[in-house]
């Protein structure tokens, strides 16, 4: 298999080819204080996805992805709760990745957790307040925005809607200690009850946003292929990383940039706050793991979408289908993969067009030959992920 991928740069908002035999990739993990939903079910399984197809057609592929467990949710989750930070975002942890295990996604070869990258954080820090694009303020270290010209060039967003956007996503413009209400913090202050480690400029913990610039570059260097994320991560936390991982090394950070659509339900996105979260352990109670899979893969990766339990007994229909025409089909049959299987991986291969992928997979199962059948059964498992999993 050749291989080729063309997809959706976020940077340059066109189809490129993604052309690399080696890539890192990099995928913003979860913040374990309440997982996991049908969101993130979404995103993972679309980079899960994506790294299949690139092995199955020969390519190298580091995957990382973090767990942000120390930040401003799982502090005032475990505060609420009366429950100790790490042991809730230990617990939280060990649910989604249950979850991922029961859904068939493939574990990543690394999953830093931010509380472990206390060293690179501070070091990236120290050297943008050495190089004049950070400043201290009473033990808090922000990165001054106004100094880095480019800023917000990933979202192109004019300063008030940056501003706005910023707002809804956890900034804190009224805050006293920054030179501008968008600037962002680097490092925090110690507060009280809150875990903190010693730094320059006393003790404290890291901001969101360099916890990821630490862990992405420690593991996958300087510069990598590829960095995923839903598309509420463009602004601000991946345009902040661009900043500060750019400014630190004078290097290009990524060369391409993909994200995900958002799931909502009852026309709002599913999220935490919002309480209207359809959880991936209890419909996994419910359907087969190969059932959700389809359900999700039936939509486009960069398309949102509201979810619609009605979509389950399509999923469910199609699971039937595939078991009761690709049961006995052999998987191992690599003919039948050159001679069947061209049109379910050109689908794939432009922008992973999973809904396309699927309308060639049930084609293909059912088929009157038998070969069209194996190339199914082998595409359906080592691209998509499906287990065939009689539960």
């Amino acid at each position: 298999m050749n291989g080729e991928l063309r997809l959706y740069n976020t940077a340059s908002l066109q189809k490129e080819t993604v052309g690399e035999r080696e890539l890192g990739l990099y995928v913003c993990g979860v913040t374990p204080y309440d997982t996991t939903h049908l969101g993130h079910a979404f995103t993972y399984t679309a980079f899960d996805v994506l790294v299949r197809y690139l092995r199955f057609c020969g390519r190298r592929v580091t995957y990382v992805r973090n767990i942000t467990d120390i930040d401003d949710d799982v502090l005032l989750r475990a505060h609420s709760t009366g429950v100790d930070w790490k042991e809730l975002g230990d617990r939280e942890y060990a649910k989604f990745a249950e979850d991922m295990r029961r859904l068939n996604n493939l574990p990543p070869e690394v999953e830093p957790r931010a509380t472990g990258h206390i060293p690179e954080i501070l070091r990236i820090t120290e050297e943008l307040v050495r190089s004049g694009l950070a400043y201290e303020k009473d033990g808090c270290v922000y990165f001054e925005v106004k100094k880095y010209p480019q800023f917000g060039r990933l979202c192109r967003l004019s300063y008030v809607a940056q501003l706005d956007l910023a707002n809804e996503r956890g900034n804190f413009p009224a805050d006293p200690l920054k030179r501008d209400p968008l600037d962002f913090v680097l490092w925090q202050a110690k507060k009280d009850g809150e875990p903190s480690w010693p730094s320059p400029w006393g003790e404290g913990r890291p901001g969101w946003h360099i916890e990821c610039s630490a862990m992405s570059m420690r593991y996958l260097g300087d510069s990598f292929a590829l960095h995923g994320g839903g598309d509420d991560l463009i602004f601000p936390h991946h345009d902040a990383e661009i900043a500060q991982s750019e400014n630190f090394t004078g290097k290009p950070f990524v060369r391409h940039w993909a994200h995900t659509g958002m799931v909502f339900c009852g026309r709002h996105k599913m999220s935490k706050s919002l309480g209207n979260m359809v959880f991936v352990s209890e419909l996994l109670d419910k359907i087969p793991a190969d059932a959700l899979r389809l359900l999700l893969l039936s939509h486009h990766y960069r398309s949102a979408w509201n979810f619609e339990p009605r979509e389950l007994i399509a999923a469910r229909r199609l699971t039937r289908l595939l078991r009761e025409r690709l049961a006995d089909a052999d998987p191992e049959d690599e003919s039948a993969i050159e001679e069947h299987g061209a049109a379910f991986l050109e689908a794939t291969a432009d922008d992973l067009d999973t809904p396309r992928a699927l309308l060639e997979l049930r084609e293909m199962a059912e088929g009157g030959v038998a070969a069209e059948r194996r190339a199914a059964r082998a595409l359906a498992e080592r691209v998509l992920g499906l287990n065939f999993d009689l539960k």
